[in-house]
């Protein structure tokens, strides 16, 4: 029994090495209980019940959604514009479904409960009992409609649920169990753990409030409208030296001065450049440090580079590519117009859609129809054993999403089991629901159904193998709206939307970036006459080109020439200059 011995018994040191064995447990009982161990005790980041889950950072206006995750009004607005999704699971999320929450302060710490410097308004704490919220209180809201009051659970459980009285301790506003909002809970607190958020899972960076993404120092909130002068005065000045790095006079304000070479207004291009991440970025590096690492005979790289996806890698992702397809299917007995659905299925779609675009269904018979249930085709050789893909091999299932077999005409991808998907399709004659789960749902048939269907499933077939004794053959499929094509458009559309803009940006920015607040017009190198804003700078630049007069329309100094200077006033014993 013992290891390498005949002993009758074991002892514990045996018991609990590496290698040891187990009656109850098995081989290797001792590593596999330290590795159980080692899973459980592993440390992980988590969130503090009063930052946003987004940016990371402490929120200024709180919101949650029905499931308790907070976020910065600020900074979820502009992932919505962007994504319009939570930023924690992937789901949909739309503003209308956001919660105002209102915490309550005791505005008297000027530090918060671990130290750190506040606003000023105080810790959060409980509006009952004055409890400071920590990262270890069970907080919750009370929802009532489009706000909720935050309460520590332990209130609301001795003041509410206890005693039935179903109010709101602040506003008196009546609610209900299912009105209350779990924000924070010490002994659920995987909902915080940072590695489960889906944005920082797919490699996007915290997003920062429009406030924050400006490095700024200045308290606009305390110097009210004057802030705001100041903040423009002050990006006036980062404008300027960026003109003047750029090799531009500055301080020009007339055509009297000496005129600039042409190329002076031309970007220059920082040192060292910031590497964004490409949209098409990869979840994996291109492995070319680890390769020149074990190899002598590779370039040395010390970057981890991300590959690159190509644009049908990047595009055949669910949920990328939301714009709807058409199709028709001709056939011999009429025609079937088709929705395609990228959004939930879109490799099923691109497979489909490229094969019909190369011709595979040309001729293809319809060789299984049974009556109540469906039809079946796409198979060249018309065995219902044949048939592949647009890669040549099977595909892998897309059964994520809300599409059913729910009715007549639905279009699925036919196949043999799990994973197994080629070019094989079928259109249901009713609901299949038991097939649910089971087949990629691809498409659904909007014009034909009570025509060309209704032909197919009234169509006479053979005993025994249910093909139709008068074939119905594909002559041809037709894509109207390509989905994938009218994505990419619109891609290369928004990038070059976005080059235009960053040029204009590296040039100084439109006409209303380069006017101040006071209606002043800051020039570059190049410019040529002074312009205004409007306002009293119209009629003096008027007055100038009509010859009025040297007005100094910016303000500036006019010439270079030295002004005269004044006489000093001789006489007494002056400033001992000839002794």
């Amino acid at each position: 029994m013992g290891k390498g011995t005949d002993k009758l018994y074991i002892t514990h040191s045996e018991w609990s090495s590496g290698d040891a064995h187990s009656a109850s447990v098995g081989y290797n009982a001792g590593s596999r209980a330290a590795n159980r161990a080692g899973a459980a005790g592993a440390s992980f980041k988590r969130l503090p019940f009063n930052f946003c889950a987004a940016s990371l950072q402490p929120f200024k206006n709180p919101v949650c959604t029905a499931s308790g995750t907070i976020f910065d009004v600020e900074v979820i607005s502009a992932w919505l514009a962007k994504h319009g999704t939570n930023p924690i699971n992937g789901e949909p999320l739309s503003a209308k479904d956001l919660i105002k929450l209102n915490f309550a302060r005791n505005a008297d710490a000027s530090t918060s409960h671990n130290g750190a410097p506040t606003d000023g308004k105080g810790d959060y704490i409980d509006p009952v009992s004055f409890k400071v919220f920590t990262d270890n209180t069970h907080i919750v809201a009370v929802r009532h409609g489009n706000y909720a009051n935050v309460f520590a659970w332990d209130t609301v459980e001795r003041m509410n649920i206890k005693a039935k009285m179903w109010r709101d301790l602040v506003d008196d506003e009546e609610f209900s169990r299912r009105d209350i909002i779990t924000l924070q809970d010490p002994q659920n607190a995987a909902s915080r753990d940072l590695s489960q958020f889906k944005h920082l899972q797919d490699g996007e960076d915290a997003t920062l409030p429009p406030s924050e993404s400006e490095s700024t120092t200045i308290n606009t909130a305390a110097l009210g409208r004057i802030g705001e002068k100041v903040l423009k005065a002050r990006e006036a000045v980062e404008r300027a030296r960026a003109s003047r790095l750029a090799g531009g006079d500055v301080n020009r304000t007339t055509s009297a001065l000496t005129k600039t070479t042409s190329t002076s207004n031309a970007a220059r291009a920082p040192a060292i450049a910031e590497k964004k991440l490409a949209p098409n970025a990869a979840a994996y590096t291109t492995g070319r440090a680890a390769a020149s690492f074990t190899s002598t005979g590779l370039t040395p790289s010390t970057s981890g580079e991300r590959a690159l996806l190509t644009d049908e890698e990047w595009m055949l992702k669910p949920k990328r590519v939301k714009t709807t397809g058409y199709a028709r299917i001709e056939t011999n007995i009429g025609d079937l117009t088709l929705e395609l659905y990228p959004e939930h299925a879109p490799k099923a779609v691109w497979n489909f859609i490229r094969l019909a675009q190369s011709g595979y269904y040309r001729s293809v018979a319809f060789h299984r129809s049974i009556r109540n249930f469906m039809i079946q085709g796409g198979d060249p050789t018309g065995t219902g054993r044949g048939g592949k893909s647009i890669w040549g091999n099977n595909f892998n299932d897309e059964l994520e999403g809300p599409l059913t077999h729910d009715g007549r005409g639905v279009v699925s991808m036919a196949n043999k089991g799990k994973n197994t998907n080629s070019s094989q399709f079928f259109i249901t004659y009713r609901a299949a629901k038991h097939l649910d789960r089971k087949h990629t749902i691809f498409g659904r048939v909007v014009e034909g159904l009570e025509t060309t269907l209704k032909k197919m499933e009234e169509s006479a077939v053979e005993e025994g193998s249910n093909r139709p004794v008068r074939d119905i053959v594909i002559k041809d499929v037709v894509v109207y709206v390509d989905p994938f094509e009218e994505f990419l458009k619109d891609k290369k559309e928004k990038e070059r939307k976005e080059e235009v803009k960053k040029e204009v940006m590296r040039r100084g920015g439109t006409e209303d970036d380069r006017t101040t607040w006071t209606g002043k017009r800051i020039r570059g190198a190049g410019d040529k006459d002074g312009g205004t804003a409007g306002g009293v700078g119209k009629y003096l630049a008027t007055a100038t080109k009509d010859g009025g007069g040297d007005v100094d329309v910016d303000g500036g100094v006019e010439t270079w020439e030295e002004q005269p200077k004044k006489k000093v006033k001789t006489g007494g014993f002056g400033n001992f200059d000839g002794w």
